[in-house]
């Protein structure tokens, strides 16, 4: 039986806020990754991962950031960072966007939030409390701090959103999901405005000593800021990150009908599982190239059409590998393919949210981000990846995707506005 064709439907991009590793806001950010060079401060040894293989992250730095003082002590104590960045992105973009939340027809707002751990390191520093100290040691607010949807509530109580709102957990495909479940709801009618995106934060030391013997993760101490370097013949793993990114997306008649300048355009998502492994891709990107093909007929492309790719690209041997053939095989060698992880760490739940941004800005600058850190591409790489500086190209069609432990795919199509 044919299943009946969904009409093609554009949600509008039209705002845009980031805290990353690489800069604290959309236009630090952008300016950083484009340069191409990773910041030392934002990537380096911490003390809570002390001894372990892999004792380094990437994380905002200090002195960029006091979420105390822009949040409010009080404010700051009722959520976990990763909940802390997602409103401080959310803020921007609702901004970007120029809507008042005072109003908005608040009941038509919603927010999705990709996260694949919450609040982990809070649990964590609990889990310490209650086997040092004992049980009336341990926060009453363990709970809501450390749960999923925290930052989707903590997101809807600061700009008083008060539409649907939902928390996506899908490993690294999280952001992405996200995005993609607030195309469809727009589709539906559920809502006008979405902000939607990742956030994540896990400075673990349980995680990520867990990912060391995964041999997931990097072990190049003696040289963190050149760790991360997807599609390089030399790659041997990535780096945690935390941040997040967010978009406002609005159905195209309610940005029209306001004035509203439009980014981008969020044209057309797919999702796949791969139903293969809890630890590895399909080795064939059967499941990828499904969520890939999906979205490119859902936004009624073709893939000759698609300009640019922000990939997973997460610096780990076979995950370059199998993504980068699968593009190949799907879209061809034009093209121009770049991982923006080297700059960022991997962000896990927020990498999604975060690339998502960054393509918008691609489209609407017509500049492909450089693959930090690539000195000499793996030959077994069949695609153009960007490399040492950023490069200008004429293109209308980008690609987002994303895979997650689990066998979680994802894709997103964006158009220019």
């Amino acid at each position: 039986m044919t299943r009946p064709a969904i009409p093609p439907f554009t949600a509008a991009v039209t705002g845009l806020g980031l805290v990353t590793a690489a800069g604290v806001g959309v236009d630090e950010t952008w300016r950083n990754v484009t340069r191409g060079e990773v910041r030392p401060a934002s990537v380096r040894a911490r003390e809570e991962l002390r001894d372990l293989p892999c004792d380094f992250m990437y994380a905002v730095p200090a002195e960029d950031l006091d979420t105390a003082r822009v949040l409010g002590v009080a404010t700051q104590r009722l959520m976990d960072r990763f909940a802390q960045l997602a409103v401080l992105a959310a803020r921007e973009a609702v901004a970007d966007a120029g809507l008042d939340p005072r109003v908005w027809d608040s009941g038509r707002v919603a927010v999705v939030i990709g996260s694949a751990h919450g609040g982990l390191p809070f649990y964590d520093e609990q889990h310490t409390a209650l086997t040092t100290k004992g049980p009336r040691r341990v926060s009453p607010k363990l709970a809501p701090l450390s749960v999923v949807n925290s930052a989707a509530s903590s997101v809807c109580m600061d700009l008083g959103a008060r539409g649907p709102s939902q928390a996506v957990s899908t490993a690294c495909s999280s952001g992405t999901v996200a995005i993609g479940t607030a195309h469809q709801m727009l589709r539906t009618g559920a809502c006008d405005i979405v902000v939607a995106g990742g956030a994540e934060s896990v400075c673990s030391r349980l995680l990520i000593a867990s990912a060391c013997q995964m041999r997931a993760v990097s072990t190049r101490r003696d040289d963190p800021a050149a760790a991360c370097r997807p599609f390089d013949a030399d790659r041997d793993g990535f780096v945690v990150g935390e941040g997040a990114g967010l978009l406002v997306m609005e159905r195209p008649e309610h940005a029209r009908a306001r004035g509203a300048r439009i980014r981008a355009n969020i044209a057309g998502y797919g999702a796949s599982s791969d139903s293969y492994s809890a630890v590895a891709p399909d080795p064939e990107g059967k499941g990828i190239e499904s969520a890939l093909r999906t979205a490119l007929t859902d936004a009624g492309v073709a893939p000759s059409d698609v300009g640019h790719v922000n990939a997973h690209g997460t610096s780990t041997v076979f995950n370059d590998l199998i993504e980068a053939t699968m593009l190949h095989r799907l879209l061809g060698a034009d093209p121009l393919v770049t991982s923006t992880k080297a700059m960022t760490g991997h962000t896990l739940g927020a990498a999604g949210g975060i690339e998502t941004v960054l393509t918008v800005l691609a489209l609407e600058h017509q500049l492909v981000p450089p693959t930090a850190n690539l000195d000499a591409l793996d030959p077994r790489i069949p695609v153009e990846v960007v490399a040492k500086a950023a490069r200008p190209a004429a293109f209308d069609c980008a690609v987002k995707t994303s895979l997650g432990f689990g066998g979680h795919n994802a894709a997103l199509v964006l158009t220019r506005g």
